[in-house]
């Protein structure tokens, strides 16, 4: 009998020592951050404090929404990068890497900042109010709630990202006073919903992420999150249903000189011998404020000295390479 192939190479790393261990632990930890982050890009990180009954309970309030009438949904549509639903067909990830694939099959219910940044030019590019559907009025304060505490953690990891580079411990918050994150709620239903798969069709198809940090919470599927490495190719990632992935975006691997790669994956489709699979993933995007100056570390530390960019003049050209026209 054949075997099943082997996971991709992702550590997991518990932030209980990290946050209130010695000196030893917390270097330990800093060296498996920095040697996972070159192979494959993803962590998978444990003692984080999320509450999974919080994520739980995002997750029925938004299957709520995502099963209501597509009339319905359709009042709340908006367009990638910006606040709303965004339904079958409006994005296709592979873009972003030159692939040209049919559209993702997922719908997903996006959020991002919540307050005005108090500059107008900012405001008018970054920042309009969240729509949340008023048919399911208990996702408001649950989002909010787990986006307060994405916030606290995405500080701590980047604390830990900066001592995992032998830098000092703000290297990377210090630019994070006012960010433009993200978050999407992606709602990936069966093949009864979606249809077959066409060729070359993803749930999400192949790409890195474009920022900072992004923090997942996912689910276990046939269907699920694949991470490619030099070494292994595509395999699918390990799960574990305490921890949360994270994973570095393109942006980061710059601001690295490449010694961290932003992490290659995609979401399998809905698979043949499970066709009625259903699974749903929340995902943050940690990012900059805006106008952040991105510029590469140099060596040793970095490898590749890439030219200085606006962390936010290259996210909006990425995430209009996304777009389905």
């Amino acid at each position: 009998m054949d075997q099943a192939p082997a996971p991709a190479p992702i550590p997991t790393v518990d932030l209980g020592p990290w946050l209130r261990g010695g000196p030893e632990q917390r270097r330990r930890i800093a060296r498996t951050v920095d040697e996972a982050l070159q192979v494959a890009g993803f962590l998978l990180v444990t003692g984080h404090g999320i509450d999974t009954a919080l994520r739980s309970r995002i997750r029925a309030a938004a299957r709520e929404f995502f099963t209501l009438p597509v009339a319905v949904k359709r009042r709340y549509e908006a367009k990638v990068g910006g606040r709303g639903w965004l339904g079958p067909g409006a994005e296709a990830n592979g873009y972003a890497e030159g692939t040209w694939t049919p559209p993702d099959l997922k719908e997903s219910l996006t959020f991002a900042t919540r307050e005005p940044f108090g500059d107008a030019a900012i405001d008018a590019e970054w920042y309009v109010p969240n729509v949340w559907p008023a048919e399911v009025p208990g996702l408001r304060p649950l989002c909010e709630e787990y986006l307060d505490r994405m916030a606290e953690l995405e500080n701590q990891l980047l604390a830990l990202l900066g001592a995992a580079l032998g830098l000092e411990g703000d290297f990377f918050t210090r630019h994070m006073t006012r960010p433009t994150y993200g978050f999407n709620i992606n709602w990936y239903p069966g093949a009864d919903v979606v249809g077959p798969a066409e060729p070359g069709q993803f749930r999400i198809g192949p790409h890195t992420d474009f920022g900072t940090v992004t923090i997942l919470d996912r689910q276990a599927g046939k269907g699920g999150l694949q991470v490619f490495t030099d070494a292994c190719g595509w395999a699918d990632a390990p799960y574990d249903p305490q921890a949360l992935t994270v994973n570095i975006g393109d942006l980061m691997a710059r601001w690295t000189g490449d010694r961290w790669r932003s992490g290659r994956h995609r979401v399998l489709p809905p698979p043949a011998d499970a066709p009625a699979e259903e699974l749903m993933s929340l995902v943050y995007f940690g990012e900059c404020t805006p106008g952040t100056r991105v510029e590469s570390v140099p060596a040793p530390v970095g490898r590749v000295a890439y030219e200085p960019v606006d962390s936010h003049v290259y996210l909006r050209r990425k995430l209009d390479e996304i777009t389905v026209e």
